[in-house]
């Protein structure tokens, strides 16, 4: 007859509970605690948020001209008819297109930062 009243034992060794928060910010080298911007950036770059680093924006910029003048060049290199109805297409979709590959790259980049604690 089996006795209910008894759990099954366990094989094997119990894992340990993981670390604290704080633990874990010190295992990544770090002692200080998370400031309150390195909080708003993981909140902002995980959740939802405005990105407030200048170096971020610059790029995102940076990216967009280069997008915009790429792409009124090709609209109007490749328009077969009005050269500049072909540039203001062309404009619009390089404008477009290095928003959206800038924020690509630069959520990419920032999700690696994040995962190796760099909340910077």
């Amino acid at each position: 007859m089996i006795d209910d009243a008894d759990p099954p034992s366990r094989t094997g060794p119990v894992p340990p509970p993981s670390p604290p928060p704080a633990a874990r910010h010190e295992a990544r080298g770090r002692t200080d605690p998370v400031t309150g911007l390195e909080a708003y950036n993981v909140v902002s770059d995980t959740i939802i948020g405005i990105n407030i680093r200048p170096w971020d924006n610059l790029a995102q910029l940076l990216a967009v001209v280069v997008g915009l003048s790429l792409g009124v060049g090709a609209g109007a290199l490749l328009s077969p008819r009005d050269r500049i109805t072909g540039a203001a297409v062309g404009g619009v979709c390089g404008l477009i297109a290095g928003l959206l590959l800038s924020g690509v790259a630069l959520m990419i980049y920032r999700a690696f930062r994040h995962a190796r604690g760099r909340h910077d």
